[in-house]
């Protein structure tokens, strides 16, 4: 994160839901990422709700806790699309699944997830593909059992380096551009729907 831009993050509201959202899941507001996962205090969940509503964005919510609320946000054409990969199948049937819709998928992961963080199971790995992680990442990380990687990011990476820094940085950049977008005014309702009709993509801010 640039200097400038970590100066308007310490003067930005870190209890908005906006710019929660700008810090968490700036790559699918852009565009650049299918899925995010967003961890608000439990109160915000009508806001989120609220802002999302007719912005193409999915909200599931996978965990409910006293304070915390945990949202797979996600584009549900795109990650269906991406959950019928023959990839994606494989590691969903190693991971024990039998049903392949969109809406048994997320059930199981919440379930397996909600376990996980109880102390009740093992790390549910299809959590990556979830997440639109390159399949050869999640496979390598569950082979690995998360050691041997190549690099680190935003996730652990086992193949095709460069090229994962790159969407890194873009990952970055996409965050960097909605901090400057909110600082300047607009709101993030209006952010997601240009970014909707790819008005935003090529601006420079």
């Amino acid at each position: 994160m640039t200097q400038e831009v970590f100066r308007i993050v310490r003067g930005m509201d870190l209890k908005s839901i906006e710019t929660q959202l700008a810090l968490q899941c700036a790559p699918l507001i852009t565009g650049i990422k299918i899925s995010n996962l967003l961890i608000v205090p439990k109160e915000m969940e009508p806001l989120v709700r609220a802002l999302l509503r007719k912005t193409g964005i999915s909200c599931y919510r996978l965990l409910d806790t006293r304070e915390k609320m945990t949202f797979l946000l996600f584009r549900r054409e795109q990650l269906a699309v991406y959950l019928d990969t023959p990839g994606s199948q494989e590691v969903l049937r190693r991971q024990g699944y039998r049903k392949f819709s969109l809406g048994g998928i997320l059930a199981v992961f919440q379930s397996r997830y909600q376990a996980y963080k109880k102390g009740e199971e093992s790390f549910p790995h299809e959590m990556g593909v979830l997440l639109g992680y390159p399949i050869e990442d999640v496979t390598g990380f569950i082979e690995n059992k998360g050691k041997n990687y190549l690099y680190s990011g935003y996730w652990k990476v086992y193949g095709n380096v460069q090229e994962k820094i790159r969407l890194f940085e873009g990952f970055q950049e996409a965050k960097e551009r909605l901090i400057r977008l909110l600082d300047s005014g607009f709101s993030m309702e209006w952010i997601i729907q240009k970014y909707n009709k790819n008005e935003l993509r090529q601006a420079v801010v």
